[in-house]
């Protein structure tokens, strides 16, 4: 049976349809009444799964899933409204990860006319701050006992994932002793041993996996001082890591602390690497996602991250989704389910 191609104005419609909707973290709700329409003309049973505050994750299923496409519903702020230009769709979501959800459609589409009928979707909450949805969503797994494998969509350029670097979340503060700054003798600025800390993390060597790409860290905030006529008593700095395996950026962090001085670990979690698929080539990415949570939804944790779309336009006031990287990832997702449904059960593959 020879399968349709990919039908561009029906990606293009279904993308600027959905980021018409602004659905900024928080306000994911508003997109409820289209996504029930959308899938149920394609023939799922829809499920609302409740996270908080009227946000809800959805899960459209048809018969019994051994596959399961996913990836978020929520955006970043600004909302810009879309727009069409020839052969590229501008607007809020169209990369991230509006017009993904779209090509995935497209593609169940065309698995659905194929016969198949073990397929499933989820649309998460929260991706985009706590991924909140993620973690509710596993509460799904029971209701997925064949699932065999995860398609979670980024904008990677329709390459493969190789995995993802771990984080850790930091807060550095220094203590002090305010004074009069006429008379900065009678106090101990927090500030100098912070910049002085700061500067000894940032003349660390860098570290590079041979997977998962370089290891990398920001100064994301730095407070210090209540005026500019009072010696500052204390200083924070919060800092955000994006760890490889065998980091040592939080024992760093603590060996280069100042006497007074002390670290806080707000959020840590370790690398992970996805699974090798021959044929298909892959390359680190740059960012965080929920397939590190969502691969537990399978008994062998399998997942795959791949999408449409770069993350270089993500977040921007220029995000935008070339209709040709739109219709190729469509091309990718089936090449990727016919690969995950037809292996045999229990095949291993290599990490």
């Amino acid at each position: 049976m020879t399968c349709p191609a990919p039908d561009p104005e029906r990606i293009a419609q279904w993308t600027l349809q959905l980021c018409q909707v602004d659905s900024t973290t928080g306000l994911e709700a508003r997109m409820i009444p289209l996504l029930t329409a959308m899938f149920r003309n394609l023939g799922a049973r829809v499920l609302w799964q409740t996270v908080e505050g009227g946000r809800c994750n959805l899960l459209a299923t048809w018969g019994q899933p051994r596959l399961l496409f996913t990836t978020h519903l929520d955006t970043v702020p600004p909302y810009l409204p879309p727009r069409r230009e020839d052969g590229r769709l501008w607007g809020r979501g169209t990369c991230d990860a509006k017009g993904i959800l779209a090509t995935m459609m497209e593609t169940i589409r065309l698995l659905l006319a194929e016969g198949r009928r073990d397929l499933a979707f989820l649309g998460v909450v929260g991706e985009e701050t706590d991924s909140l949805g993620a973690r509710i969503a596993l509460d799904l797994k029971q209701s997925l006992p064949e699932l065999r494998g995860v398609i979670n969509g980024e904008p990677t350029g329709n390459v493969l994932a190789t995995g993802q670097r771990g984080s850790a979340h930091l807060c550095l503060r220094c203590h002090g002793r305010a004074a009069h700054s006429g008379t900065p003798e009678e106090g101990r600025n927090a500030a100098f041993p912070m910049f002085d800390w700061i500067g000894e993390l940032r003349s660390l060597p860098g570290r590079v996996d041979p997977i998962l790409g370089p290891e990398v860290w920001n100064l994301g905030t730095l407070q210090t001082g209540r005026a500019i006529n009072v010696v500052p008593d204390e200083a924070e700095a919060r800092l955000f890591a994006r760890t490889v395996a065998g980091s040592t950026f939080v024992e760093d962090v603590r060996r280069l602390r100042p006497e007074l001085g002390e670290v806080e670990v707000l959020f840590e979690r370790d690398p992970e690497v996805f699974p090798r698929l021959e044929g298909f080539p892959m390359a680190p990415v740059p960012f965080g996602s929920d397939a590190h949570t969502l691969r537990n939804l399978v008994r062998d944790r399998f997942v795959v991250m791949t999408g449409p779309g770069s993350i270089r336009v993500a977040h921007t006031e220029a995000e935008y989704l070339d209709l040709a990287d739109a219709v190729a990832g469509v091309r990718q997702y089936l090449d990727l389910a016919h690969h995950i449904l037809d292996r045999p059960q229990g095949a291993d593959y290599v990490i």
